[in-house]
């Protein structure tokens, strides 16, 4: 991979681009699928926490250029759901708006689209998120119900039609979950749940270690709603019929090791490491950032939280997808000369359990370092204190298209808080593929 590294030219280019800052973020409470469509579509999330973030910045909303939006699964009554929140949002008519999609990466991607946009000159301030309603996933007819239904409407005469009619059978209207097909890769033919199966066996993650990691998952979260430390990240949102959401939902606080033990595996049953309790849940939820380059900044008085130093995508074989953050993350962090203990906190989506103990297993392993990031040795171990330390997807859930954008505004969030500086996250991406984002903490006053 050439990320130009080595030649001047490319260094004194990148010297040259803008600073690019992040200055506040919001997102809605994270909300667990629960059987049925929930009270919010992906455009009602994106403007329930995007209104209250919009009102509190000194920036007016035809100020911002572009407004950029990850989304996974659209609604077929929503295309380009960033246009339709930006209207909703009462951003403006001549505000641009564009919709991104790369599966678990979307979120992200709107962040890095922007960054660039912005450190490259052709933006000044841009409102980047992902939103999510996976509870809205529709249930598809079968190929055969089509044609039967196409058969049926082609029909020219009474006899033709009742003959058609006598086709039918039961089976056909049996739905197709959308969810399922959209959770399998079509190249390799396996859910992620399977290819976290492989990176399991791969690295040798048991099943009592999995477990342990989803109970810390949820512990951390229970512990940070406790303490308060979610309250200035989740602003509330309100159903059409008032009902209030303003925590997220899908967190067990009182959940065992006992209790997760109990689980069935779900993708290979009955010897699988992979159980409902240690994957990441099926969820509701957007999350917004606002990013600036200096100029808006100073014109609009703008306090950021932090910058962004730079981003890295990678990629590798779909059926190993959940190992991609290792590339992405090794990648970026050798460009600035960085090691794994360098930084401060991690952010590292937890599509499952056994994936982010595989990824961290990567690192340590001296074989896989030399031969896959082409380094002397292993790259070494993240401190488990550092990593995730408000529970991730795990605990809160998953919904794909926001869960890039969250952990880049949780890190900012807990870098702030810890008093750290520097901060990594990172998410694999379905279809064998990564994201990761450095991130430096700015303290109040700066830039």
């Amino acid at each position: 991979m050439s990320n130009g590294a080595s030649n001047p030219a490319a260094r004194e280019g990148r010297n040259q681009r803008r600073p690019v800052y992040i200055v506040d973020g919001a997102r809605t409470p994270f909300l667990k699928v629960r059987g049925r469509p929930g009270p919010f579509t992906p455009v009602d999330l994106a403007v329930q926490c995007g209104r209250p973030l919009l009102l509190r910045q000194g920036a007016p909303l035809d100020a911002y250029d572009q407004v950029i939006l990850g989304c996974v699964n659209v609604l077929s009554g929503e295309m380009n759901p960033a246009r339709i929140a930006a209207l909703r949002l009462g951003m403006g008519e001549r505000t641009r708006a564009f919709t991104v999609q790369i599966n678990c990466g979307s979120g992200m991607q709107s962040v890095d689209t922007a960054y660039k946009y912005i450190r490259d000159g052709a933006c000044e301030l841009v409102l980047a998120g992902g939103a999510e309603a996976l509870s809205h996933a529709p249930l598809m007819v079968r190929p055969e119900t089509v044609e039967w239904l196409a058969d049926l409407r082609q029909a020219d005469s009474l006899p033709e039609r009742a003959a058609r009619i006598g086709d039918w059978r039961p089976r056909m209207f049996k739905p197709v979950m959308g969810l399922e097909q959209g959770l399998t890769d079509p190249v390799v033919g396996l859910s992620m749940g399977q290819t976290a199966e492989v990176l399991a066996h791969l690295f040798g993650i048991g099943r009592e270690q999995a477990d342990r990691y989803a109970l810390r998952s949820h512990q951390r979260l229970a512990r940070a709603q406790a303490e308060g430390w979610l309250d200035g990240e989740i602003e509330a949102a309100i159903s059409a019929d008032g009902e209030i959401f303003e925590r997220d939902d899908g967190v067990r606080p009182d959940t065992s090791l006992e209790a997760l033990t109990k689980l069935k595996p779900v993708f290979e049953p009955p010897y699988g490491q992979v159980t409902a309790g240690n994957s990441s849940q099926v969820t509701d939820g957007a999350s917004w950032l606002i990013l600036a380059s200096e100029d808006a900044v100073e014109k609009y008085r703008l306090s950021p939280k932090a910058r962004i130093i730079d981003s890295e995508w990678a990629a590798l074989d779909p059926k190993i997808m959940g190992l991609a953050p290792v590339l992405a993350a090794s990648a970026l962090l050798g460009r600035h000369g960085l090691g794994l203990e360098q930084m401060e906190l991690w952010e590292l989506n937890e599509a499952f359990a056994a994936q982010v103990l595989a990824c961290l297993a990567a690192w340590e392993d001296g074989e896989f370092c030399r031969e896959v990031l082409g380094r002397d040795g292993p790259l070494g171990r993240i401190d488990p204190e550092r990593l995730n330390i408000d529970g991730g997807a795990v605990a809160l859930g998953h919904p794909v298209g926001a869960s890039g954008n969250r952990i880049v505004l949780h890190l900012v969030n807990a870098l702030r808080r810890t008093g750290a500086r520097l901060g990594l996250a990172t998410e694999c991406i379905g279809g064998g593929q990564a994201g990761a984002m450095l991130i430096e903490a700015l303290q109040e006053g700066s830039p």
